[in-house]
């Protein structure tokens, strides 16, 4: 039995509301339950780049975990944070520079 969308929604402000997790009020919306996709898909980026994996062969996991039949769709949720842009950076570094080993990353 699938729980309607309406009351996984009521569900996820009464504990945000519970829990104190808002934006300043001056913000256009709130924190939402469909905010939760794109902060994973973030965060599991992040975790891949740390890991050392191959981005191109994972990307397409990432779509699949989300529900997407292709990348396009899950470009929308790959928000660039500081974090995200660092370890892109770390990896391009190691990448450019010549003469490191560790090149075919």
């Amino acid at each position: 039995m699938a729980v309607p969308l309406g009351r996984l929604e009521a569900a996820f402000v009464r504990l945000r509301e519970r829990t104190g997790i808002q934006r300043p009020r001056t913000d256009r919306w709130q924190p939402r339950l469909h905010d939760l996709r794109a902060t994973f898909a973030v965060h599991r980026l992040v975790a891949w780049y740390r890991g050392g994996v191959d981005l191109q062969t994972r990307l397409p996991l990432l779509a699949t975990y989300l529900g997407h039949i292709n990348l396009s769709g899950t470009q929308v949720y790959l928000t660039m944070t500081h974090e995200l842009l660092a370890e892109a950076s770390r990896r391009f570094e190691r990448y450019a520079q010549p003469g490191e080993e560790d090149n075919d990353v």
